[in-house]
């Protein structure tokens, strides 16, 4: 059997040389440069055609593998995954409202902050959970808030900070932290463009009650689809595990039966005494799990984060060093104190420039280079949350001026130096006509 299976795999690493081979070389406003993208080899094909050939379809022994290696990497004791960055969200500020929490559980209409000029899917579920987000201001240049902002927000009702680590440069999360320790806050760190980060030489992620990833290909490790949430808190693990698992308390894997040794011995709720407690549910869940073929694609990008995250900095330090001096142009700077494993590199025209963000992102695509907003920009202007509970506090200007004439680039490992100088004397080129 292992000789057939070998025939296969020895098959697929010949079908990828010869999809690969004489793909031919970078040609400047020809070959498409993407903003973001999976960088994908011979191995992370043969890894999923293996854990194919194994028939595991579910989540199994390969998720299993994958959660216990990502968390020492990312230094937390538990991790979960998810079919999305978004169901991990999702389940990670879900989870701050569980029973279980008794007293420090978060209620509808309890308050958390977050940031204006972001990304949906760390808002939603706040939204979804019947809390109330209450908005603050970004810095320009680090794309983030402050610590001084968040103190401001502070209020009778709020219970939980929730914020994302923009293009993966670190938010003062260290002082964030204290804050949310001094007032008995929740902190949840949306890491999904930053695995690999540090802020005073510690892992974005390892600050708050929990972290998220997306494994999305825009993102620094990719299943296709796919995230996490991690935390050091065993109770918090356990009810993100329950609701994940369509709310079950029940903690057995599948095709698994009686690990608790007691599984027709509980009494819980008003069910029958002996109830089997596979079927027990704790909690209002969701079934938001991943498979062993999204965890073994995982695995396989993860013997290569350090190569990644070496390659992303390379590239923004590249464009920096390339840009530095452009004008019209305010350019990305790293948190102080902080090591960032970036995501995109963010470009905000300025008031004085005599150009428009409009005018030099269309000069750009129509030279195959790609461009993104910095996401949402202002959320609150968007139709779908005008008429949502919210609280500002401060104004929003800079979230405005994102909204108006910011947008980034990529860094992402699939980019070339030759396409990295190429996207600069595009912009050079641009900005100094005065288009």
């Amino acid at each position: 059997m292992s000789d057939h299976k070998d025939l296969v795999l020895d098959g697929v690493r010949k079908y990828h040389q010869e999809r690969t081979s004489g793909t031919g070389g970078f040609v400047p406003g020809v070959t498409e440069i993407w903003p973001s993208g999976a960088v994908l080899e011979e191995s992370d094909r043969v890894a999923l055609v293996e854990a194919a050939l194994h028939m595991n379809i579910a989540a199994g022994p390969i998720a299993r593998t994958f959660e216990s290696t990502f968390a020492r990497r990312l230094k937390r004791r538990k991790a979960h995954l998810t079919n999305s960055g978004s169901s991990a969200n999702l389940l990670a500020v879900s989870a701050l409202t569980s029973p279980r929490l008794e007293d420090r559980r978060l209620r509808p209409g309890d308050e958390v902050i977050t940031v204006a000029a972001g990304f949906p899917t760390t808002v939603n579920p706040i939204l979804q959970n019947g809390l109330v987000p209450v908005f603050v201001d970004v810095e320009l240049g680090t794309y983030n808030t402050t610590a001084e902002r968040v103190a401001q927000a502070i209020g009778p009702r709020t219970r939980a900070v929730v914020l994302a680590h923009a293009l993966g440069n670190p938010f003062q999360v260290a002082e964030i932290a204290q804050l949310c320790a001094e007032h008995d806050l929740f902190l949840i760190e949306d890491n999904c463009d930053a695995v690999g980060s540090l802020y005073d030489g510690r892992l974005t992620g390892t600050f708050g009650e929990m972290t998220t990833v997306s494994f999305y290909p825009a993102h620094h490790l990719t299943m296709g689809e796919g995230g996490c949430v991690l935390t050091s808190d065993l109770v918090l693990a356990r009810i993100v595990e329950s609701m994940r698992d369509w709310g079950r308390d029940c903690w057995c894997e599948p095709g698994e039966n009686d690990r608790c040794l007691k599984r027709f011995r509980y009494q819980m709720g008003s069910l029958p005494a002996g109830y089997d407690h596979k079927y027990i549910f704790s909690h209002v869940g969701y079934n938001l799990k991943a498979t062993d073929l999204q965890a073994a694609l995982g695995l396989s990008q993860l013997s290569r984060l350090d190569e990644f995250i070496a390659a992303r900095k390379r590239n923004w330090s590249r464009l920096r060093e390339g840009l530095d001096g452009v004008p019209g142009l305010l350019l990305p700077h790293a948190t102080e104190r902080s090591d960032p494993s970036w995501f995109g590199f963010a470009l905000t025209v300025t008031d004085e420039a005599p150009y428009s963000r409009a005018g030099l992102v269309d000069f750009l695509e129509s030279r195959k280079i790609g461009t993104r907003r910095l996401f949402a920009g202002n959320l609150t202007r968007h139709p779908a949350y005008i008429d949502q509970p919210h609280r500002v506090v401060g104004d929003l200007t800079n979230s405005d001026i994102v909204t108006d004439r910011t947008f980034w680039i990529g860094v992402y490992p699939g980019l070339s130096d030759e396409m990295i100088d190429y996207m600069v004397a595009s912009i050079v080129e641009f900005t100094e006509g005065g288009a």
